[in-house]
């Protein structure tokens, strides 16, 4: 019976994203709301040491991609995640939390190999479409993923971390059994001697000027992006006193926008438009709808004000991904795709690890207070406003990046927008 690879590779990054999906609601619940008695500020720390740990291994997973193939370094990465979610749920001490996430983001940086699968079965002229269901699989990580750990975290909060462990189980037996190799004896990676690993891979890519430009954007999107998921639990308690499930939801709902628009909408918008203009757009709308969302609240907006929002920067940072994706992706050859989209992934996973941990010390900016119940909180409006409008000023200097960037290579871009890299 013949399949699509691309079909494939998609349930494979979408059962991955669902698990990743699951931890985002819980785990700031998980980890500050019971035994653990973490602060936010550790929280903000929990979610950075994945991140820390995905610089480095995500271009040497990239690497290794190249040189040994794709399947098996997505079916090692995709089995240490799972072993990564069962220490989480059975995790009785803060240091088994730091565990769990450390061997989560070591084995979890295989993004960049699925996305140089894609570029492996793609045309430049379809590669951003290619990227766009990379994207589309992390809408629909992000719909049913926060839904499904806010449901089973009624009945444990430890229960979605065990489901998301069986999920990276039966997905790494479904790439065993389904998914063909591209990385065959001719191609052009198996001959190809990488140079460099982990950040170093990443600081000589930034020495090529045009590459730089495409890396610190999009490092720029995914700090702003995570400031935002980091803090976005705390402010839907704070401000609506809201639960895991509920705030599953509103992460569901940014899910469905990017699904629409990375899954449907990105490969038509890139042929019509280029990838620098929906850049450029998407920054814009990331940086409107982070100023505005700290005025929101049960007075002022309501759910229609969080749902507008959340929409809007759900929509700029899905224009923007994909299209930055498929920009580094064609600023090199067949042999090379695993390498800079692995060094992609690296600055991804630097900005994981800058934007959480800003996010905890910008929480931290007014001293805590006691609430109506009694308890201490660590969340106030002043430090509301000072977290997200900071993330705002950096999605206002991607804009100033993108718009540089244009100019500069205005010739190039010019001719064919697609092509500019």
């Amino acid at each position: 019976m013949k399949r699509s690879p691309l079909i494939v590779i998609f349930t494979t990054v979408f059962i991955d994203l669902v698990g990743f999906g699951i931890v985002i609601p819980v785990l700031p619940f998980y980890a500050e709301g019971t035994v653990f008695n973490a602060t936010p500020r550790t929280v903000g720390f929990l979610f950075a040491s994945y991140s820390i740990m995905q610089l480095f291994a995500a271009p040497i997973l990239g690497r290794l991609s190249d040189k040994y193939g794709r399947r098996p370094v997505l079916l090692v990465s995709i089995i240490g995640t799972g072993i990564g979610f069962l220490i989480l749920g059975f995790a009785n001490t803060l240091w088994m939390l730091f565990v769990g996430r450390i061997l989560d983001g070591i084995t979890g940086g295989n993004i960049s190999t699925a996305q140089a699968y894609i570029a492996d079965i793609t045309t430049r002229e379809n590669r951003a479409k290619g990227m766009g269901l990379i994207g589309a699989a992390f809408g629909l990580g992000f719909i049913f993923g926060p839904a499904i750990g806010g449901i089973l975290s009624r009945w444990g909060i430890h229960v979605p971390f065990f489901f998301a462990a069986a999920l990276c189980f039966a997905n790494a037996m479904l790439l065993y059994f389904t998914l063909p190799e591209t990385v065959t004896r001719d191609h052009p990676a198996r001959n190809f001697a990488g140079r460099g690993r982990g950040l170093m891979q990443l600081i000589r890519s930034l020495k090529q000027p045009r590459l730089a430009f495409v890396i610190t954007i999009y490092f720029f999107f995914i700090v702003a992006f995570s400031i935002m998921t980091t803090s976005f639990s705390l402010y839907t308690m704070f401000r609506f006193g809201y639960d895991a499930q509920h705030t599953g939801y509103l992460f569901a709902y940014v899910g469905v926008i990017a699904v629409i628009v990375q899954g449907g909408l990105i490969g038509k918008l890139v042929k019509r438009f280029g990838e620098l203009p929906l850049v450029l757009a998407g920054a814009f709308c990331f940086a409107v709808s982070l100023a505005a969302v700290p005025f929101v609240g049960p007075t002022a907006g309501g759910l229609l004000g969080i749902l507008i929002g959340g929409g809007v920067f759900s929509l700029g940072n899905s224009l923007a991904t994909p299209a930055l994706n498929s920009l580094a992706s064609k600023s090199v050859g067949p042999a090379e795709q695993g390498t800079v989209l692995g060094v992609m992934q690296s600055a991804a996973s630097l900005a994981r690890a800058v934007g959480p941990s800003l996010a905890a010390v910008l929480i931290h900016s007014s001293t805590a207070y006691l609430g109506r119940d009694g308890q201490p909180h660590y969340m106030s409006d002043r430090s509301l406003f000072v977290t997200f409008w900071t993330a705002a000023l950096i999605m206002f200097g991607a804009c100033l990046l993108t718009l540089y960037f244009m100019r500069a290579h205005a010739s190039d871009y010019a001719g064919t927008p697609a092509e500019v890299v």
